[in-house]
């Protein structure tokens, strides 16, 4: 249980649903799955890392602009 006090993703590494959902609930951070909304059915299911940002472009809609957001983002897939 201690590993779910995840405080940073590591890319290369693998880890559980769990883990991840924990992670993003106590962290300021972007997550994107390669499998769809299905990231948290499966608990104990495998994720790995694959890559690390420090931010990304997001458009607004209220303005038309796009931005860049200063936020880790991190892209998982099933391992």
């Amino acid at each position: 249980m201690a590993r779910l006090r995840l405080n940073t993703l590591k890319p290369g590494e693998n880890y559980t649903a769990q883990e991840l959902d924990s992670f993003v609930t106590t962290t300021d951070v972007a997550l994107l799955s390669t499998n769809a909304n299905q990231l948290f059915t499966d608990p104990d299911r495998q994720y790995k890392v694959v890559h690390e940002f420090e931010g990304f472009f997001e458009h607004s809609s209220d303005d038309g602009e796009k931005y860049f957001r200063e936020k880790k983002a991190y892209v998982v897939e099933k391992a």
